[in-house]
């Protein structure tokens, strides 16, 4: 490896996928080394090779690091309270389906650890209730309300026999105990991801709602935004593209978002356009233009083209190295 340290070298990562893909061509080629490096030499001779990799400046690498364990904690999380909202189905099944009532909430999860049965909670008295989710949930306008709401709720639900429902309940205290673990984990990673962005300069926290933590994720991803030609090679890098489908005369009124692309980077900037879109009164008023423009995947729709929206000003921001000023009115 010392002999090779005299050659300028530039690393090129291919995609297992494209390749594989490439192979197909040739119906009888056999499965051996030998063979898989004519098929990559062949592919490589279309012309077909990615970029080099960027990763010269390590603040990138440990920056990317982080935010990536970020990303696989928020799966983990996910999935954790999808688990515990399949519990909460099971022991108190009105609860579960009311669509008023957040399944994962820090109020439901304190009630399931409260009551230990369905009937308990059916039964209690509404005035001690009341003063629980208020002091539990903080942001119901009406805890009396809402205490009504999830005692209705318990009387509707199944009740499950007492082996059954003293299993659910040992199951859902170590699914609560892990979703606490992991949000505990979420904020270590926060913490740790601000304070090695620091040292990386960049304009992207000027926009209303971003903040530190997705700003960091984006460019982790990105790297130096001078190795993109254009905002729609960023664009297709964060698999943000559409396939067109289309034959003769007929056009398809749906298209699919590509399966392919760095999905680091489309999850930092979909909670990122999730969250300017809150905050900035154009993202706001194109989100709700998306909204409203179809009757299925309403939100997944308007969202992954306000990210879309995003990526322009991403670009447009790093490449200039501008701050952002929101538009009048």
């Amino acid at each position: 490896m010392a002999a090779w340290g005299r050659f300028q070298r530039k690393i090129h990562v291919l995609n297992p996928k494209q390749v594989r893909k490439f192979k197909e061509a040739y119906s009888d080629l056999p499965k051996n080394d030998w063979v898989d490096a004519f098929v990559i030499a062949d592919h490589l001779r279309f012309g077909r090779i990615n970029r080099e990799v960027y990763m010269d400046d390590y603040r990138y690498k440990a920056l990317q690091t982080l935010t990536r364990a970020r990303f696989d904690v928020i799966q983990n999380l996910t999935r954790e309270k999808q688990r515990f909202a399949n519990y909460l189905f099971l022991k108190c099944s009105g609860m579960a389906q009311d669509k008023d009532i957040q399944n994962t909430s820090a109020t439901t999860i304190a009630l399931m650890e409260q009551f230990e049965t369905v009937d308990d909670l059916a039964n209690a008295n509404l005035d001690e209730l009341t003063v629980f989710i208020d002091e539990k949930g903080r942001n119901f306008a009406d805890p009396a309300a809402k205490a009504k709401a999830i005692r209705s709720a318990a009387r509707d639900s199944y009740r499950l026999p007492v082996t059954v429902n003293n299993s659910v309940n040992q199951a859902m205290a170590v699914s609560i105990a892990s979703i606490r673990a992991l949000e505990k984990q979420v904020k270590v990673l926060d913490k740790a991801i601000e304070h090695q962005f620091e040292i990386i300069p960049n304009t992207l926290t000027s926009i209303p709602g971003i903040g530190k933590v997705y700003s960091a994720g984006i460019i982790a991803e990105i790297g130096d935004i001078h190795r993109f030609e254009s905002q729609a090679s960023v664009a297709k890098y964060a698999g943000l593209v559409w396939n067109r489908n289309q034959s003769g005369d007929f056009e398809a009124e749906h298209s699919r978002m590509i399966k392919s692309g760095n999905r680091y980077l489309r999850y930092y900037l979909l909670e990122a356009a999730n969250s300017v879109r809150r905050c900035d009164s154009e993202f706001r008023r194109y989100y709700n233009l998306k909204l409203k423009e179809v009757n299925k995947y309403q939100h997944k729709r308007a969202l992954a083209l306000t990210a879309r929206k995003l990526v322009r000003l991403v670009f447009r921001l790093l490449k200039d190295n501008r701050l952002y000023i929101p538009p009048e009115g």
